[in-house]
């Protein structure tokens, strides 16, 4: 037995995750959601159809604080604001993936109880608030009040719904009143047709599954992110054992080939060393990344993280043909 631990295998975290982006579509709601590894690094993400950006981010960190702590994110949140304020400026300081604590993480155990992960959704409409014309049965669990975001990823993980936000009574009172519905009619918990009105991620995903087979038959191990047109993630995974790093190279050249519209070397040619302070979200101008055109338009960009940026440019290139 190896003693040093692993975290939960992107095939176990993509299969959590496409769990709950089916019962984040049965329940109308858009956004992202993350598993990040008790490593830190992230495994996998995806973003439903306009998500929005900001979520993938947001779910990210939520998913990171469960993973790292071990406690779910909720009860993060409640030691981060009881705490002396420069304790907990300071944590943030020195953990800055922890930068949004919201409630909704939750950490995932392998079956001796070892945290290996931590889940956490958000986005657009991912909250723990009720959408408008929601029925009821669809917010109930076992008869018992319940929120969406919640929902999902108790959904996701196959473990008794608990609300982490602490107000799902009074969601449910100040929307529905006093009504009941009989634990046998709750739908919150039931099983979610599989998703099927997200293009936009099915894009994604293939393309990150096309990179991935390609460098697993190069005997590579990498992480590939494909974005939106302004460098937001839709699809991200990173391959078991590989370099950490590469999670933040695949993002971060995906998003210089998409917010530039060529490949991810191109801009630091042009604009120098000052390029990085000019743009909202991360880019990465070297070799690893190239937009993604459809019809005349960028449409996204998509990115290689490994050990050899000139490796990851040959792959890419492989995979998305001219």
């Amino acid at each position: 037995m190896t003693p040093h631990p692993q975290d939960l295998s992107l095939r176990a975290a993509r299969a959590l995750v496409r769990r709950a982006v089916d019962k984040a579509e049965q329940l109308g709601l858009r956004g992202g959601v993350a598993v990040v590894g008790a490593s830190g690094a992230l495994i996998t993400a995806s973003r439903l159809d306009h998500g929005g950006p900001g979520g993938m981010a947001r779910a990210r960190s939520k998913a990171w604080i469960a993973a790292t702590q071990q406690i779910p994110s909720s009860e993060h949140l409640r030691r981060m604001t009881t705490l002396p304020a420069p304790i907990a400026d300071g944590f943030v300081r020195v953990s800055p993936e922890a930068v949004f604590p919201g409630a909704g993480g939750i950490p995932v155990r392998d079956e001796d109880g070892v945290v290996v992960a931590g889940v956490a959704a958000s986005g657009a409409t991912v909250s723990p608030f009720l959408p408008e014309g929601v029925a009821p049965e669809v917010v109930s669990a076992d008869g018992q009040p319940a929120n969406p975001e919640d929902l999902l990823i108790a959904y996701a993980l196959g473990v008794p719904y608990a609300g982490q936000h602490g107000d799902d009574l009074a969601r449910w009172t100040q929307r529905f009143g006093d009504l009941v519905v009989p634990p046998g009619d709750s739908l919150g918990m039931r099983q979610a047709p599989p998703a099927s009105r997200q293009p936009e991620l099915a894009w994604a995903r293939d393309l990150a599954d096309r990179v991935l087979a390609e460098a697993g038959r190069r005997g590579l191990l990498i992480s590939v992110a494909v974005t939106d047109r302004g460098g937001d993630p839709i699809q991200q995974d990173r391959m078991d054992d590989a370099p950490a790093g590469g999670v933040e190279v695949a993002l971060g050249t995906a998003a210089a080939a998409a917010r530039f519209g060529c490949p991810s070397e191109l801009p630091a040619q042009w604009y120098g060393a000052a390029l990085t302070g000019l743009h909202p979200v991360p880019v990465l101008a070297v070799p690893g990344g190239l937009p993604l055109p459809e019809d005349g338009r960028i449409v996204g960009g998509i990115g290689v993280g490994c050990a050899n940026p000139a490796t990851c440019a040959a792959l890419l290139r492989e995979v998305v043909k001219p």
